[in-house]
């Protein structure tokens, strides 16, 4: 069977092509066509199965992680959208919550990040009112909703966005309108907001709504496109696309659920770092994704991804009520721009060159110094072997740039280079610090996966600030995204809301409302091609103390619910409460506020990679020169051995300093480091206090001659 992979960012669209029977792979990178990404994706999966001697008829799968729902919300430059709601309740989405984001100022709009995605005067109103336990109170008036619809089509509206108070507990009224768009506007895209995610919070409800249906114009024709584009060039294989919850689904599902895409890429970058920290028998992951503009950090657990809470789940400024994989993104990366500020403060980011113009030393214009130019002026990277000697870098630019603004610090050169790296490895640090520390985890006793073409180059450095004693690089750290994609299954969530006290639990209404949502789950599984024992289900309760705002997840056992069963849910809780708060409550009563029921189907998935088994370390070797390392507070030049890591074995060692080159990545190891490469394709950095190496001497190997 064969697989193929392809993430597609910014810059760059990352592939990985997977023969699962013969245990090869091949990875490919091609410049993103920004005006129709389907076009670089296209030829990138051409090359990458000339480059695998195969035809493109024999791919079986094509997993895809996107973000173009992600650029459209971010960029505004999504369909005109109206909004079809109940009466009284037209401004919900610009009101937002009371919580004021700037608790002293006067001067503020709310949501203070984003403006309303729908206008007001695309947005009306229909007399219907449900109670929150679905009783009618105001019945749908069908007239008033044939009107609305009317007046949006004739105001050029595309897409409509059908939002009820009380929806998430009986849908009856939306699903009525909805028929009724299909009807008198089959050309706009309809979205019902429990169709999304029948969840209370109607702000936040609302305002998913509305992100599904302001991008899902755009979304839905990039899917298509992208498919009937693939059957165009004889790619038979069922696309599937990533989803923000860490699954995948099929191109129609997602088509209809573009919202479920928005952490698309990101979701693909976590799983393939927790997919390589457990080739390497880690379970405890901080996986740290640093590109040219920004760095990525997720976290995973013996309990599995972190998930985004709904407190925290915000993009670009407005609440996204559905399930993801919570992952931080700061502005820090390799373009990221070293500047003194107005109040003289040396600072680097979050402010960024891009690709273009991007770092001085790439020479394409950029005049503004970055963390790039500074790993330059360190001899970090190197001119022969970047990218794999396919892109030219001009050291001498770098070197003059930096000295510029070392001048105007008045500073040595090189403590300028070396501050830059400082600078942002400690930004990093502290975004990692907010995912651990300030949320009751050690970050001691986690294992760091370094991803993304900058993060090896930066990984052991901000692990040693952090006192995390190993770090993992995956075999291809660059394309890390894209083989996440081919580790992950089919994933469908569904939640039914049902606010029972711990105190007085209905048992019976709790097993009825699991078993119909398992059975919806399955129906779905079904229609994907899953058979029931492919299947696998797993259940949760949101929770919270009987007044709190907000709720923590806990797993719910499987089979016939009773008090001792429930009891569990109850004291999981309790724990839960104290990991994330350091207290718990637990004589006060629980409240059980919503059920979800999350179902997976088996996807054929990547087990391993190739690896040199044979060989010494000396064979591997490239060169050996001065680089600039800072340790215990005082930077030295360091004798630096340079290594291919296409040619390191199995088995072999590394004492640093070292710096390992290979085509998507650079990985640093600081002298305080030991590198051994794992018979998995990982390289396994241990980190120590002191360094293993004192200047100017480098490990004791000998290196005649260059292979």
């Amino acid at each position: 069977m064969k697989l193929i992979g392809v993430d597609i960012g910014g810059t760059f669209t990352d592939l990985i092509l997977a023969d699962l029977a013969q245990q090869q792979t091949w990875i490919h990178k091609v410049p993103t066509t920004v005006e129709d990404p389907s076009i670089g994706m296209m030829q990138g999966i051409q090359t990458l199965c000339q480059m695998a001697r195969t035809d493109c008829s024999e791919v079986e799968h094509v997993l895809h992680g996107t973000t173009i729902a992600t650029n459209t919300l971010l960029t505004h430059d999504g369909a005109r959208t109206g909004m079809i709601t109940t009466q009284g309740y037209r401004d919900i989405i610009h009101i937002g919550r009371h919580q004021r984001p700037q608790h002293y100022s006067i001067m503020q709009d709310i949501p203070w990040q984003a403006r309303p995605l729908v206008k007001r005067r695309d947005r009306k109103v229909v007399a219907e009112r449900l109670d929150p336990k679905g009783k009618v109170l105001t019945p749908l008036d069908e007239a008033a909703a044939k009107t609305a619809i009317l007046e949006l089509k004739q105001a050029g509206v595309e897409s409509i966005a059908i939002c009820f108070l009380n929806s998430y507990f009986d849908a009856r009224h939306e699903e009525r309108v909805a028929e009724l768009a299909q009807e008198l506007y089959p050309e706009a895209f309809i979205t019902t907001s429990a169709s999304i995610f029948p969840q209370f919070r109607e702000f936040e409800r609302f305002t998913t709504a509305c992100i599904n249906a302001f991008v899902g114009p755009k979304v839905k024709h990039y899917i298509n496109n992208l498919s009937r584009s693939l059957k165009e060039k004889s790619v038979r294989g069922e696309l599937h696309i990533m989803r923000s919850n860490g699954g995948v689904s099929t191109a129609e599902v997602a088509g209809e659920q573009p919202v479920t895409l928005l952490l698309s890429g990101l979701a693909a970058g976590v799983l393939g770092g927790a997919a390589a920290g457990e080739k390497s028998k880690r379970t405890r992951l901080i996986t740290f994704d640093m590109g040219g503009t920004s760095t990525d950090i997720g976290i995973v657990t013996e309990r599995g991804f972190a998930e985004a809470s709904a407190r925290d789940t915000w993009i670009s400024g407005y609440p996204v009520m559905v399930p993801m994989i919570d992952v931080h993104t700061i502005g820090a990366g390799g373009g990221s721009i070293a500047y003194v500020d107005g109040g003289g403060a040396f600072r680097v980011g979050p402010r960024s060159a891009g690709a273009e113009p991007g770092p001085v030393c790439y020479d394409k214009g950029g005049q503004a110094v970055t963390v790039t130019d500074a790993n330059v002026v360190l001899n970090r990277l190197d001119p022969e072997y970047f990218l794999g000697g396919e892109m030219a870098i001009f050291p001498d630019k770098a070197f003059t740039a930096v000295q510029s603004l070392a001048d105007q610090m008045g500073l040595d050169l090189y403590e300028t280079a070396a501050g830059i790296l400082t600078i942002v490895n400690n930004n990093m640090a502290n975004a990692i610090r907010s995912r651990t520390i300030q949320k009751g985890q050690d970050p001691r006793q986690f294992a760091l996966v370094a991803q993304g073409g900058a993060g090896p180059l930066h990984a052991a450095e901000v692990a040693l600030s952090l006192g995390i004693p190993e770090v993992i690089v995956p075999r291809y750290p660059g394309i890390t995204s894209a083989m996440g994609l081919l580790t992950t299954d089919l994933k469908h969530d569904l939640i039914q809301n049902e606010f029972i006290l711990s105190t007085a639990p209905d048992l019976d209404k709790l097993n009825e409302d699991l078993r119909s949502l398992e059975d919806q789950i399955k129906a779905q599984l079904r229609a994907d091609g899953f058979s029931d024992a492919e299947m696998t289900l797993q259940r949760f309760a949101d929770c919270r103390y009987v007044g709190q705002g907000y709720e923590l997840r806990a797993l719910v056992p499987n089979g016939n619910l009773n008090e001792t069963a429930l009891q569990t849910v109850w004291q999981q809780f309790h724990d839960l409460h104290t990991a994330e708060y350091g207290h718990a409550f637990t004589e006060n009563p629980v409240e059980l506020v919503t059920l979800r029921v999350t179902g997976t189907g088996p996807m054929p998935k990547l087990s391993g990679l190739p690896v040199p088994i044979s060989g010494a370390v000396q064979d591997a070797w490239l060169k050996t020169a001065v680089t600039y390392f800072r340790v215990k507070g005082k930077l030295e030049k360091y004798s630096t051995h340079f290594f291919d890591r296409d040619r390191l074995p199995v088995g072999g060692e590394i004492k640093g300093p070292a710096i390992i080159f290979q085509k998507d990545s650079t990985v640093l190891l600081p002298p305080q480091s030991l590198t051994t490469i794992e018979a998995n394709g990982n390289l396994h950095i241990r980190l120590t206090s002191q360094p293993t190496a004192e200047p100017p001497r480098a490990m004791a190997i000998p290196m005649a001659t260059k292979n």
